[in-house]
């Protein structure tokens, strides 16, 4: 595939992933906005509804996952990442990024190592109103050390079958 196809394919499905991640919060799909810029308006308006939210519906997680995989932008990637972090869990979005690099696609992964960097975005109780009033929250969510003993040992796995 020419690069300009692909572009234009990683394109499109970022579009797909942030137009669901818009309805999914009743923010309607910037049909108005020119599609060119249409997926990154879209990031811009859920950013803030998804960081002030204490809870965000299980039926997001996937479609935010997607989004920050297909962000073909690393600087962006962190609007969809950050805020599954709080609502979810940096455990369980590690978890699903570690599954996009054991499963996915050459773009997916690249993208899964692109939001991985986000996914170690500091937890701050001002940031968030995830954590609970006297500031804490269950640490269980963000333990994550052998998902990254994964994530390592599943580039190490890759680097020697890419290595053959």
């Amino acid at each position: 595939m020419a690069d300009e196809e692909h572009d234009e394919a990683a394109a499109r499905s970022f579009l797909t992933c942030a137009v669901e991640v818009a309805c999914l919060m009743d923010l309607g799909n910037a049909a108005d906005v020119p599609e060119a810029s249409r997926a990154r308006h879209l990031a811009h308006a859920v950013r803030k509804p998804l960081l002030e939210r204490a809870h965000l519906p299980e039926e997001l997680f996937a479609p935010l996952m997607a989004a920050a995989v297909y962000d073909p932008d690393p600087s962006f990637c962190l609007w969809f990442v950050e805020p599954a972090v709080y609502a979810f869990g940096r455990r369980r979005v590690m978890n699903a990024l570690l599954d996009y690099l054991r499963t996915g696609t050459d773009a997916e992964r690249a993208g899964a190592e692109r939001a991985w960097y986000c996914a170690h975005v500091p937890l701050r109780a001002d940031r968030s109103p995830a954590y609970a009033p006297d500031g804490r929250r269950d640490p269980a969510l963000d333990e994550s050390r052998d998902v990254m003993d994964a994530w390592r040992e599943t580039l190490r796995a890759s680097m020697r079958t890419n290595s053959r």
